[in-house]
């Protein structure tokens, strides 16, 4: 939409866009570049990258962003993740994520960039997700087709962070590869909270019950289904029994923050040799 700008707010996109005729191919080749840094890293070892889940707050901080974004009051519960991708007035957006995932996955070779869709509410949204992201050029597995598709398709994961994605991980699993759990998102969902609110965000808790029920009831549909199942969250960098929890229920992976990689890799460990045994 640059010459739709005014003057003052195209020389702010010039300024950041210098060097490309080309703005959209700014944007793919910066964020394939990224991707491929890391990708580049741990080949041929899996890198599971997730597409964009800003809010709408979040999108409105960004250059020219309060022109297109709405004002909502809870954002943390409206137009983000799966529910943009298919939507019209992000579509266009969306493919160039998916332009700049090809880019790395067949342009560069690192075929072992895995995409993942957050923030998907229900089954028929994930359809919707799979079919813009094979018209943009980025073909999931579940839809290839030709014998060309299957070449270059790939597989993609869903983030399990609703409850809806736990109760229906069956279905849900029927159409994605695998899932990665958010219990950030999961937990303040499950026990109606907030995040965003200082209020009441000192009920979120990782170990309720609740919570824990959810993840081991997908980890164990996950596991029956021998498809791909990890965690996201923050909980296991945080809570050493939950990382303890994890392991016990058969996750296959977590992330960890940097500072907690240590203690908690330990921690593991010494789980995993006392399952062993």
């Amino acid at each position: 939409h640059y010459d739709d700008l005014d003057a003052r707010m195209q020389k702010k996109v010039d300024e950041k866009t210098r060097g490309w005729t080309d703005r959209e191919a700014y944007y793919v080749d910066n964020l394939a570049f990224g991707i491929a840094k890391i990708a580049t890293a741990f080949y041929p070892k899996p890198v599971i990258v997730r597409f964009s889940d800003f809010k709408s707050n979040e999108y409105r901080s960004l250059l020219g962003g309060e022109l297109y974004e709405p004002h909502e009051e809870n954002p943390m519960l409206g137009w983000r993740g799966a529910s943009r991708y298919y939507d019209p007035k992000f579509k266009k957006a969306f493919a160039l994520e998916c332009k700049a995932l090809w880019k790395v996955r067949e342009g560069m070779g690192l075929d072992n960039v895995i995409p993942m869709v957050p923030f998907c509410r229900t089954v028929e949204e994930g359809k919707k997700v799979l079919a813009a992201m094979k018209d943009a050029g980025l073909c999931p597995r579940m839809l290839a087709k030709t014998a060309k598709e299957r070449a270059s398709a790939t597989k993609v994961i869903v983030m399990c962070e609703i409850p809806s994605n736990a109760i229906l991980a069956d279905e849900f699993l029927d159409i994605f590869d695998g899932m990665s759990i958010g219990s950030n998102d999961l937990t303040q969902l499950t026990l109606g909270l907030d995040r965003d609110s200082g209020i009441v965000n000192r009920v979120a808790d990782e170990n309720d019950p609740a919570v824990k029920k959810l993840i081991a009831s997908v980890i164990k549909t996950c596991t029956r289904r021998k498809k791909y199942v990890g965690i996201c969250g923050q909980a296991p960098s945080d809570h050493p029994d939950f990382a303890k929890f994890l392991v016990e229920e058969g996750i296959e992976s977590m992330s960890l923050n940097p500072d907690s990689i240590i203690k908690t890799t330990i921690a593991v460990a010494a789980v995993e040799k006392k399952l062993r045994r």
